[in-house]
């Protein structure tokens, strides 16, 4: 299966980061790709960096482009994970909403909320889970990474891929920032024996790869920091090698 990851500037326009996404999915199902991801609050922009608050979105414009890539993806045939600001029952979550070519859209909402997040969100609930041409994929939203619980959650349920979105940036050069959720994101790979992919605004200074690793942390393909970019890459998972035995034993061995 080929994937992809679309990393550009979010911005505080949702009209703006819509088109930057319809680009990104026109171009993506061009190259044969069958599940594109975007960044954490990619539709709607972040708060406090892109609008003041969560409670000041558009909703009445994020339904209407959620609808609009809910049509995309089944048009173009394909998936795609979405970072965005949603509302319901009158709360405020930051989610990943999930569409797909023949099924309703799903919606995983961050549980992980400190700072910023918490000040504007509602923690959302277990989930995150979903089914790609017989790939079980697992979908996990930035902070979240920082916790190996909630990775486990998606090993327990024999995830194929995990995707993380991330909306991390810092006002300054931070290399050190980013070289930090670099290895978290590969020591997530490596504990779950899972391929995982994050994805990334691009800046100002990017602090979080947009990037695939395979199942020993080792990365297949990572796009450059602060450039928009799309990274497309077959998932092709071969058998377990010695290594990757010996932790999925293991691992087995210590949940049960």
């Amino acid at each position: 299966m080929k994937i992809g990851a679309c990393q550009y500037c979010v911005t505080g326009s949702i009209a703006s980061n819509f088109q930057r996404m319809k680009e990104a999915v026109f171009r993506a199902s061009q190259a044969g790709v069958r599940l594109l991801t975007f960044p954490e609050c990619a539709l709607t922009g972040y708060p406090p960096h892109d609008l003041a608050s969560a409670s000041l979105a558009d909703f009445t414009q994020v339904a209407s482009c959620l609808d609009a890539l809910d049509m995309l993806a089944k048009e173009r045939q394909m998936y795609l994970v979405v970072g965005a600001i949603t509302r319901e029952d009158g709360l405020i979550y930051n989610s990943a909403v999930v569409f797909a070519p023949q099924m309703e859209r799903q919606v995983y909402h961050k549980r992980a909320l400190w700072g910023w997040d918490r000040d504007q969100f509602q923690p959302g609930n277990a989930g995150g889970v979903f089914t790609v041409d017989g790939f079980k994929i697992g979908v996990r939203i930035c902070y979240e990474i920082r916790f190996p619980e909630y990775f486990r959650e998606l090993y327990r349920q024999n995830t194929d891929l995990n995707i993380v979105l991330f909306y991390d940036r810092s006002s300054r050069e931070d290399c050190s920032r980013y070289d930090l959720i670099k290895a978290h994101v590969r020591t997530r790979a490596v504990e779950n024996v899972c391929h995982t992919l994050s994805v990334n605004t691009a800046g100002p200074y990017q602090t979080a790869p947009t990037a695939l690793f395979d199942r020993s942390g080792n990365a297949l393909m990572e796009l450059e920091r602060g450039k928009p970019g799309l990274l497309v890459c077959d998932l092709n998972p071969s058998e377990l090698d010695f290594g990757e035995r010996g932790r999925k034993e293991i691992s087995d061995a210590l949940i049960e």
